[in-house]
């Protein structure tokens, strides 16, 4: 059988371990990797940030229902990972498992991402099953595009410090995605709308939706997939892919540490803009602090360098601390903006850390799980997963407007003294609260055998034998 590999026709083999292992990605692939990741927070972001405010301010649909609807978008958004995951191992083209997936993906993807944010004029009823169908439609469609960014890394090279700084690229392509939001968004949506948020938004994520398009187009067409199993390029059955599951604790240490970190990240970002509108009476400011939540761009940089001194772990578990110091500054500083800028910049550096390495450390597990079990399932592993962390976005995204509606939220009015109550709840107490709950996972459950670096090596040596 023959098949190809990084564009070029091979036999049933693998590459040369050597050459693998010394290999470097070209700098234009690392860019256009992060770029795929830019384009998909164009997105995301939106979605992540102002989805819930758009629903329940501008659209109009009740806080406990769009709570509600958070939850399940993600819960079936859940399904659509362990099959996208089977769907890339066994895929077989000469692109090779999860380019493709980009490129079959990325127009709908666009195109309902727009659609969500139409908001046509429909009965409450109406309302909701359009904001249903689009939300999870839009969610199974970015796995469809993100999932493969996730799946390809441990397959772009064995270089383990190679793997690393491929992924700051990847990181820093989203967090500048998610940086031209929220410099960008509001002033669109003023500008579009000029006075009509519901035209703003739609007319700005039209914008936001094809400039992804683009990037989704770059990444497809400059990256490239060079890593194999000792048994190649073929499709791997459904049975064989879980065996890699079966002794990775590693693996199911990263999965409740995804639940965790989402779980948090997200809460916040939802909470924000109630909080700054509601709790600080200062809804001019929510660009600003939402820009300087990208400072996690400076964590996210500063990860390939400190990764030569300093394990993973530590430096998790590290990142983690910080971004708890800079919630407890904003709690402290109470309405004080300068405080609120200050804990913000800090949190988000440290929040940087564990954003830049999570999909590291899941790319280290699919060489585990092949090591532990002789199975190499990138797809499965990797978009197995991302359940956690879509069950942390769901979480994330369903707490804090929850919380609203037990305290009696009421949309464009002045809240009750319970209401900012559960908006101060989501957004300071709740992630510091989660945050020493995922440095408790890294630490003692987040576990390895051996090094990793050893690890690799055995894996080479195998293929070295089965060539």
């Amino acid at each position: 059988m023959e098949f190809k590999v990084d564009d070029k026709v091979i036999g049933k083999q693998v590459l040369n371990s050597n050459n693998q292992n010394n290999q470097k990605i070209p700098l234009h692939e690392k860019i256009s990797y992060g770029l795929g990741d830019t384009g998909s927070n164009l997105i995301y972001t939106v979605i992540t940030t102002y989805l819930t405010f758009y629903f329940t301010d501008i659209y109009g649909i009740g806080a406990a229902a769009v709570g509600t609807l958070m939850l399940i978008a993600r819960l079936v958004d859940m399904i659509d990972s362990p099959i996208l995951g089977i769907l890339i191992d066994k895929t077989n083209t000469r692109w090779g498992k999860s380019r493709p997936w980009i490129l079959w993906s990325c127009i709908p993807f666009s195109i309902v991402s727009i659609l969500l944010f139409m908001g046509p004029e429909l009965s409450a009823s109406g309302k909701m099953a359009y904001a249903y169908i689009f939300y999870i439609a839009a969610n199974v469609l970015y796995a469809a595009v993100n999932n493969p960014l996730q799946t390809m890394l441990p397959s772009m090279t064995n270089n383990i410090q190679e793997r690393t700084v491929a992924n700051t690229f990847r990181m820093f392509g989203g967090q500048i995605g998610g940086l031209i939001v929220n410099l960008t968004l509001l002033p669109l949506v003023a500008y579009f709308g000029a006075g009509d948020q519901q035209k703003g938004f739609f007319y700005a994520m039209i914008v936001f939706s094809l400039t992804a398009l683009v990037l989704f187009l770059v990444t497809f067409f400059n990256t490239r997939e060079r890593v194999q199993s000792v048994s190649g390029n073929e499709s791997i059955p459904v049975k064989e892919g879980i065996k890699a599951m079966k002794g990775n604790l590693p693996w199911i240490g990263i999965c409740l540490f995804g639940i965790t970190l989402y779980t948090m990240f997200i809460m916040r970002l939802s909470a924000a803009i109630y909080y700054l509108t509601y709790y600080v009476n200062k809804p001019e400011i929510i660009s600003t602090v939402n820009t300087l939540a990208m400072s996690s761009l400076l964590g996210i940089l500063a990860v390939p360098f400190l990764t030569k001194k300093f394990s993973k772990k530590a430096l998790v578990i590290s990142g983690l601390v910080v971004n708890i110091v800079g919630q407890l500054i904003i709690y402290m500083g109470g309405a004080n903006v300068a405080w609120i800028i200050a804990g913000t910049i800090i949190g988000s550096i440290g929040m940087g850390l564990p954003s830049g390495l999570l999909f590291v450390l899941k790319a280290d597990t699919v060489d585990y799980g092949e090591w532990k079990s002789g199975v190499r399932a990138p797809g499965i592993l990797m978009s197995a997963s991302g359940i956690a962390n879509k069950l942390g976005s769901g979480l994330g995204g369903a707490i804090p407007v929850w919380l609203l509606a037990t305290g009696g939220y009421v949309a464009n009015q002045q809240q009750t003294s319970k209401a900012l109550q559960m908006i101060f709840l989501s957004y300071i107490w709740l992630p510091i609260i989660l945050g020493g709950i995922a440095i408790l996972i890294m630490a003692f459950v987040y576990k390895w055998e051996k090094p990793h670096d050893e690890i690799v090596e055995e894996l080479e040596a195998r293929r070295e034998q089965n060539k």
